[in-house]
């Protein structure tokens, strides 16, 4: 899963927010060198990867783009998730998107010195261009994805995955819905999980 699910699937403890929003920039046991909550947030991250990536809804949205994007299709269906995450934000939220977003903003900015170093890096991007609002958007979407597609060496044209996104957009919202409830239960065992072994 992409950003918004990572933080949402935390719970409200900031530092959890946190470590599960740096996951994937923490390799190995450097998540040790952490606050016991941020560690739990990394290691949460891990998990929800871990069960995405083998999940039969997730493979069967993934496969579906497989032939055009390869082994990109897998960050394309996440960040499709998170399009409709944000789109059907009141499903799963009580409160509005913009402000647990802006919540979560203020959250990094409070502990700014407890970021790794990436996370540091791209703090400035993610808050002058709100990424994790404008998944809503398919133009910013789309625009979100080609910005994605420079950190590649070679072109993933990951940004033309949104017309497959159109063109398929009810089979993808449908399988996002079925996947995420199962996601959800997971997540919240694996935090309570993940809290009694940290913190024993």
């Amino acid at each position: 899963m992409n950003f918004l699910a990572h933080i949402y699937l935390s719970g409200t403890n900031e530092r959890i927010q946190i470590g599960n929003f740096m996951g994937d920039g923490i390799r190995g046991k450097d998540y040790l060198n952490y606050h016991p909550d941020i560690q739990i947030g990394v290691l949460l991250h891990r998990s929800i990867d871990s069960f995405t990536d083998f999940h039969p809804v997730f493979r069967q949205s993934k496969y579906r783009l497989v032939p055009k994007f390869n082994h990109f299709s897998g960050i394309i269906v996440d960040m499709f998730y998170d399009h409709f995450l944000a789109k059907e934000w009141s499903m799963y939220h009580h409160e509005p998107l913009s402000t647990f977003v802006g919540r979560f903003y203020d959250n990094l900015q409070a502990h700014h010195s407890e970021l790794n170093i990436k996370t540091r890096g791209m703090l400035p991007y993610l808050l002058k261009q709100n990424w994790l609002e404008r998944y809503a958007c398919l133009t910013d979407l789309q625009q979100i994805l080609k910005q994605m597609d420079s950190r590649f060496s070679f072109p993933s044209k990951m940004n033309e995955s949104v017309e497959d996104l159109h063109e398929h957009y009810d089979a993808f919202k449908r399988e996002f819905h079925l996947f995420f409830k199962d996601l959800m239960v997971h997540a919240a065992s694996e935090k309570e999980r993940i809290t009694q072994e940290v913190k024993k």
